[in-house]
């Protein structure tokens, strides 16, 4: 087996693990939720969420995955001193790997889309956009291709390692976010009516606050930090022992959050300046804002030929920083556990996702392909979301909070009492005991329907 490897700056640790939480749902989820919930008075109780849950969660992995310099598997099993508790890095890797392999379908459209942006077939109505998507996402070929592809390009940035692949990746990548992003965002907001999208973003209307609100930005909180899929973890493990795991969490936490706002920003004042109020989800990339786009910036064709080719990239961008911190969960399983060359690791990762990614896309549409009365893509979707994510950070609280040394989480955390975090070590361990559980309880509940 080969040297693990690590991170080799600062900079590439944040990147990287931001990148990890940084993805699709960002564009389309954050800003609609924003939005519908009370603007900035969403935002406000969300960074709660975040201090509250998503920071402990974080860290907590972070220890986990930092202490043991190991794959999720071993570093749980290390952690505690007993291979039960390996059974929680297991099923991060498990999950990972489901939700790569249909996370993959729609990273596919996504390089459909910007292909057809490049090729200006997107022109038309509202009307010939849905048709567009609607024959392409129930195409029993081209989608599944695209899949593998995008899932294929994941692997050739894995089997480079950590610091040569995965950081310089990020590195490239997550500044051309920025970029593309701020780009975009000026370019909307100089529309004429763009101010009445912003204001339906961040003007805060605390009126709609309420405890449905609050699990609203629960969940949101949980899901865009990647918690529970054992990523952060992995990516902990080639953290240096100098890092500091509190700081980190809040810098990757603040360019989640960055990027979230950007993207609303880039939306709403798009949308309002043509009377469109964007809806959330798949429909909202692949069949409203094609339209939006156009219409904006009709003044200008060539402008909004170059704006579709740059958002469709970004997403791009956004989705291939996702699924490199899912397939290296599990490359790094396969191969320190096994004893494989990484290259091999990887291999057998990209063959596995790459069959879901096939079988998901040909679900859809399909009657043959569903378990439970949902389409295979959906059943991935709805099991890792609502079961296995949850789960997983649940049982992480719970043993950095009560079953691990408390000497040895101290120790982790303060980077053996030399961290300036070292003061808020009291804060986080009633945090990562009490307040993370109940949060994450609170979210199984929402999504089930009991509250």
């Amino acid at each position: 087996m080969t040297d693990r490897g690590n991170f080799g700056s600062k900079i590439g640790i944040v990147l990287a693990t931001a990148g990890s939480a940084v993805g699709l749902g960002n564009v389309w989820r954050f800003p609609f939720m924003v939005g519908q919930n009370g603007g900035a008075a969403f935002i406000i109780v969300y960074v709660g969420c975040i201090l509250l849950l998503g920071i402990p969660g974080m860290v907590s992995e972070f220890i986990v995955g930092r202490h043991s310099q190991a794959n999720a598997a071993r570093a749980y099993a290390s952690f505690s001193n007993s291979k039960a508790w390996g059974l929680v890095g297991i099923l991060g890797v498990l999950t990972s790997t489901i939700i790569l392999g249909f996370y993959a379908v729609v990273a596919g459209w996504c390089m459909q889309y910007l292909g057809a942006s490049v090729l200006g077939q997107l022109k038309g109505d509202s009307t010939f956009v849905l048709h567009y998507f609607q024959r392409f996402s129930t195409d029993p070929v081209k989608p599944a291709v695209l899949g593998v592809a995008f899932i294929l390009l994941t692997h050739f940035v894995i089997v480079r390692g950590v610091k040569d692949g995965i950081e310089r990746v990020s590195k490239l990548l997550m500044p051309l976010l920025f970029i593309l992003l701020l780009i975009i965002v000026g370019a909307s907001c100089s529309l004429p009516g763009a101010g009445k999208g912003v204001e339906f973003l961040l003007k805060p209307d605390f009126s709609k606050l309420s405890s449905q609100v609050f699990l609203e930005a629960l969940g949101q909180a949980f899901f865009s930090l990647s918690l529970g899929t054992a990523c952060l973890c992995t990516y902990a493990s080639y953290f240096s022992r100098h890092t500091h795991l509190l700081q980190a969490a809040g810098q990757i936490a603040l360019v989640d959050l960055l990027i979230a706002v950007l993207s609303g920003l880039m939306i709403f004042p798009a949308a309002f300046s043509v009377g469109v109020l964007p809806d959330s989800g798949p429909s909202l990339i692949f069949i409203t804002l094609p339209n939006v786009f156009q219409q904006a910036f009709a003044f200008m064709p060539m402008l909004g030929y170059v704006i579709s080719i740059m958002f469709y990239a970004l997403l791009v961008f956004a989705a291939l920083t996702s699924t490199i911190s899912m397939h290296e969960i599990g490359t790094a399983f396969f191969s320190e556990e096994f004893g494989m060359r990484r290259s091999h690791a990887a291999w057998i990762l990209t063959i596995v996702c790459g069959l879901i990614a096939v079988f998901c896309s040909l679900s859809i549409g399909q009657a043959d392909l569903q378990l439970f009365g949902k389409s295979l893509m959906d059943f991935c979707d709805f099991v890792t979301a609502q079961v296995m994510l949850p789960l997983g950070a649940l049982l992480t609280s719970i043993l950095v909070g009560w079953c691990a040394s408390k000497v040895v989480v101290r120790n982790e955390f303060t980077n053996h009492e030399t961290a300036s975090s070292k003061s808020f070590f009291g804060f986080y361990m009633f945090c990562v005991r009490f307040i993370v559980p109940v949060c994450i309880l609170l979210i199984l509940m929402h999504q089930f329907g009991v509250i």
